[in-house]
């Protein structure tokens, strides 16, 4: 059994990274291709069944997987999409777990009510894997992007809280009111503790010095995060999220270039490799699946399950696409307030810039809410927009998983997860496959890249025009105490009048290894530590997009390197 699951596990990363590599070339998103290339593998002959415990999935993968993906949202974003993403993630996954737990108690015998809502919470929760991998490939707006990012990061925490209740529900264990209760206990144990994991691991990350460590704690912090909140009852996913949210907040002020580079690629490598596989794992467990129901003489027949999940999987579009359209009328709504609004904060801050007696707190969130309706103005979401978000609404691993961890002694239980699976497949191929189709159709485009650049050098030329004034200081010491050679400096700031083209465009700079060229370093880290400040005050402010301002810490992580890791 051990060699098997080793020789599974190294096919596995094979098959993951073929797919990966070949999909885009394909134009197809890679959950997509592998959840047939799962289905396909099953079918094949001498193929062993195998079927993966529900908890390791919920353990073990997808704490890491959330963490990852929420580490790299911006706080920014998150919070300027708050309403969006909490309708979607919170509000629609109650109505449409009640909505198609409603059709599963009319089609289903024998199942009362609070199973088949149980099944309606493993169903609702979309995944968000497929639709931004589609998204970013073909240039989806960036705040369209963000709120399908935002809502799979909560949305599973909901599926899963609502589940929990829902089972014990079935056993008479819970009303309706102390399942309202058990809701709200489980979302404010999750956000304290999650903060404050998040809070207390980038403290000690920021202190050991060591990329290696840091990451290798890192790779700790998902389960930090989870595994308490569970023990006391609270949201698990929900703690990891906002461990994640805290931790990616923080690392451009807590953490070296070095670390933030080392914690991005493994990251990224990890995520590839967990999502990937749970999709693989969904189509090589279907044959196993579909035998089981077939050969369950006491449940329903394997077409009439097929022809239910399809019915469920009709119902849970028509509610998300219901469920859009007044988002989207918000959204537009709000557009036209942040229109009226947007011009008369830039008027006060005109009023105020220079003056003396103006609170600098009150400044900074003026500031911000000036940015904050600027975005509203300039990045709202139309019709067309709302159709891409209503069609992105495929089902992945938290179903996968949720299905299975149903109790044994629950009717249908066969049957149901088929169910599931087969809501996950068909929302996955069919939705995930069209999608990219609607937005070519649509007309549904990103950025202009032009406005981009332009935007991403307006912020390197302040970046480095805050840098530049850090030499000015009369007070620079070399780091033994001695002054700069006069003729260095003057060196390194001229260098500085054009190293705004390092984020824009990175420039090559001569090196060589005389005293001079170690004064210019030293300088030239000064210079790129104090573009980081400024940089960090341009996020917080919000003023520039998120977009622009990972490019330019990559940028500047990169170029930093070259000098110590400044």
């Amino acid at each position: 059994m051990e060699l098997e699951l080793a020789v599974f596990g190294v096919a596995a990363i094979l098959i993951i990274v073929a797919v990966a590599a070949i999909a885009p070339r394909l134009g197809v998103a890679a959950p997509i291709l592998l959840v047939l290339v799962g289905i396909g593998v099953g079918y094949l002959p001498g193929v062993p069944d195998f079927e993966f415990p529900p908890e390791i999935i919920l353990t073990i993968v997808l704490p890491p997987i959330l963490y990852s993906a929420a580490v790299n949202v911006p706080l920014t974003d998150f919070r300027r999409n708050l309403r969006s993403i909490t309708g979607l993630s919170v509000l629609l996954v109650i109505i449409s777990a009640f909505g198609s737990g409603l059709l599963l108690f009319a089609l289903l015998p024998d199942l009362n009510f609070a199973a088949a809502v149980a099944l309606g919470a493993v169903i609702s929760p979309p995944d968000a894997v497929a639709a931004t991998a589609i998204g970013k490939r073909l240039g989806l707006p960036p705040r369209l992007v963000t709120v399908l990012e935002g809502e799979g990061l909560v949305n599973d925490a909901t599926a899963l809280v609502m589940l929990r209740s829902a089972i014990a529900a079935t056993a008479g264990a819970l009303s309706f009111w102390g399942a309202v209760g058990d809701f709200v206990l489980a979302v404010a144990l999750a956000v304290v503790l999650g903060a404050v994991v998040g809070a207390v691991t980038v403290f000690v990350r920021s202190k050991l010095g060591s990329p290696v460590l840091t990451t290798a704690i890192s790779f700790t912090v998902p389960f930090l995060a989870y595994v308490p909140t569970e023990e006391i009852g609270g949201s698990g996913v929900l703690a990891v999220v906002v461990a994640g949210l805290v931790t990616g907040h923080a690392s451009a002020s807590r953490f070296s270039p070095q670390d933030r580079m080392s914690e991005r690629t493994n990251w990224r490598t990890a995520q590839l490799l967990l999502e990937n596989g749970v999709f693989l794992l969904m189509g090589f467990e279907l044959s196993a699946l579909i035998e089981s129901v077939d050969g369950d003489e006491d449940g329903i027949g394997l077409l009439r399950a097929v022809g239910i999940g399809l019915l469920a999987t009709a119902a849970l579009v028509l509610i998300r696409v219901a469920f859009v359209i007044p988002l989207v009328l918000m959204l537009r709504s709000e557009q036209r307030r942040a229109t009226l609004v947007a011009p008369r904060l830039d008027r006060f801050l005109e009023r105020v810039a220079g003056k003396d007696n103006v609170r600098p707190r009150l400044l900074d969130r003026a500031k911000r809410a000036s940015a904050d309706m600027a975005f509203y103005r300039d990045e709202g979401l139309g019709w067309r927009g709302g159709a891409v978000l209503a069609w992105s609404g495929m089902r992945g691993v938290v179903t996968l998983a949720a299905a299975q961890s149903l109790p044994s002694d629950f009717p249908y239980r066969p049957q149901l997860i088929l169910i599931a699976f087969t809501v996950a497949i068909v929302t996955l191929v069919v939705q995930g496959g069209s999608l990219p189709w609607l937005i070519k159709r649509l007309g549904v485009t990103g950025t202009d890249a032009q406005a981009d650049a332009r935007e991403l050098s307006s912020l390197a030329d302040e970046v480095f025009e805050v840098a530049q004034d850090s030499l000015a200081n009369p007070e620079l010491r070399r780091a033994d105490g001695q002054a700069y050679d006069p003729e260095v400096l003057e060196q390194v700031r001229a260098l500085a009048s054009r190293m705004g083209g390092l984020l824009a465009n990175r420039a090559e700079l001569d090196e060589d290894l005389d005293d001079a060229h170690l004064q210019r370093q030293e300088l030239t880290r000064i210079l790129l530590e104090n573009a980081q400040l400024a940089l960090l005050d341009a996020r917080s402010s919000g003023t520039y997009s998120s977009r622009t301002i990972e490019q330019a810490q990559n940028r500047l992580d990169a170029e930093a390197l070259r000098f110590g890791g400044a």
